[in-house]
């Protein structure tokens, strides 16, 4: 079955808000074996509305169109659907009863704003909506099952789980099995990163790249009939892929860099203090945002000053005036002043210039280094990362949780290998 979505409303075209419908839709598609073929996007326009529909039905087999199911005079997808159907809008009994039923009116006149979200073309079928005022709707044009939802996110999902994914499965007559592995990688390139995997994509294992600074996420994708063979084809990929990444790869699926470092330390039992300069507080924001973070994290200090590193972590002045603030020498001393004062098992510290002033030819906007004390020493390491002061302060927040992970990865014990035979 050929699917295609059309989403409605000016704050779309304009950017006003990110359309999170459309990609709902693709997914929720795709986790049941069918494929979205297109998509388009529209202003509040009766005529554009129309010309989308056309456009999408010539197509496709069915089309689910989101938006412009509200009360207000920029609430257009009902008009222009009777319109491109040829059929009248009327007062439609069912979405009426809804509505009173949802405002508590029952037995009284409703607002004519409120009673405008009963208009539908006739010869509809209503979609209820559990959570919500507008009632969707389905009509046939030229064969063609035409879906109309609201636009509020949390409404559209339940009736498409509810109302509109039943009917479509129940008359699509070839579903193939999918599935999707996910890796969520940091500290390679997109370039880096295809390179390694190189050769990986088979007619059988589609390989794909999703930028999300500052990470990427591999994934890995197969379909067909046989749902326990594409099981297995995946881990095998999957396998490799971790293989070809190592270390790089930092979690799957839904993980976090935070929710991975969160639980390392549960699994480790480890402590943790912090001493922060450029990103002011935003590595202990990370690791405060898990439940149970109180179990490791002992404490932080954001020391921007030269007398407050001095101060709350003993590092010399005279070691900051002939090495400088943001350096290597002073980032050990930061987390050496940091493990020490709160008695933690490892401290992380960091020290930069996020910009956009301050930098200088030796030292430019973008230079930070980060280090890592333990009972058995401390290192530390420069940076010379790109962007702008938002961008440099993400990445060394995010690159300070990797150097935690893969301290934590390194106190735990070999895990065994696992078998991975082929099903029979």
């Amino acid at each position: 079955m050929k699917i295609a979505t059309l989403s409605i409303g000016d704050e779309l075209t304009l950017g006003e808000i990110v359309d999170t419908n459309a990609a709902h839709i693709a997914g929720r598609l795709y986790r049941d074996g069918l494929r979205l073929q297109r998509h388009l996007t529209v202003g509040d326009s009766e005529l554009d509305i129309e010309e989308a529909l056309e456009l999408l039905a010539d197509k496709a087999d069915a089309v689910i169109a989101t938006g412009g199911l509200g009360p207000t005079v920029d609430d257009l997808t009902a008009r222009s659907v009777a319109k491109l159907t040829g059929r009248r809008l009327m007062l439609n009994e069912e979405a009426l009863a809804h509505l009173k039923r949802f405002t508590g009116v029952e037995n009284g006149p409703l607002l004519v704003l409120n009673e405008k979200q009963a208009l539908l073309p006739t010869k509809c079928t209503v979609i209820p909506n559990p959570t919500g005022t507008a009632c969707g709707f389905m009509v046939i044009h030229n064969g063609r099952f035409l879906f109309f939802l609201p636009g509020v996110p949390s409404e559209m999902r339940r009736m498409l789980d509810e109302s509109v994914m039943p009917f479509l499965l129940e008359r699509s007559r070839h579903r193939r099995a999918v599935g999707t592995r996910v890796l969520k990688t940091f500290g390679l390139a997109e370039a880096e990163l295809d390179d390694l995997l190189k050769g990986m994509a088979t007619p059988e294992v589609s390989l794909a790249f999703c930028v999300s600074f500052p990470e990427i996420m591999v994934k890995l994708r197969a379909e067909g009939d046989d749902g326990e063979h594409l099981d297995w084809v995946l881990a095998q990929a999957e396998a490799v892929a971790r293989e070809r990444l190592r270390g790089h790869v930092y979690g799957e699926g839904d993980d976090t860099i935070d929710s991975v470092v969160a639980g390392l330390f549960r699994e480790t039992g480890q402590t943790l203090a912090l001493a922060e300069s450029c990103t002011g507080g935003m590595i202990a924001a990370r690791i405060t945002s898990q439940a149970g973070s109180s179990a490791w994290f002992r404490e932080g200090a954001v020391t921007y000053s030269n007398e407050a590193k001095h101060r709350l972590l003993g590092v010399p002045p005279e070691q900051i005036a002939a090495h400088g603030a943001v350096s290597s020498e002073t980032a050990r001393a930061m987390a050496k002043g940091a493990r020490q004062a709160a008695g933690s098992d490892i401290a992380l510290a960091v020290t930069g210039i996020a910009g956009p002033d301050g930098g200088t030819p030796e030292k430019p906007v973008g230079t930070v280094f980060i280090a890592l004390a333990t009972r058995s020493g401390c290192h530390a390491k420069g940076y010379r990362f790109s962007g702008g002061r938002d961008e440099v302060r993400t990445l060394t927040s995010f690159t300070a949780m990797d150097w935690i992970r893969r301290h934590l990865m390194s106190q735990l014990p070999p895990s065994p290998a696992a078998g991975t035979a082929q099903p029979t």
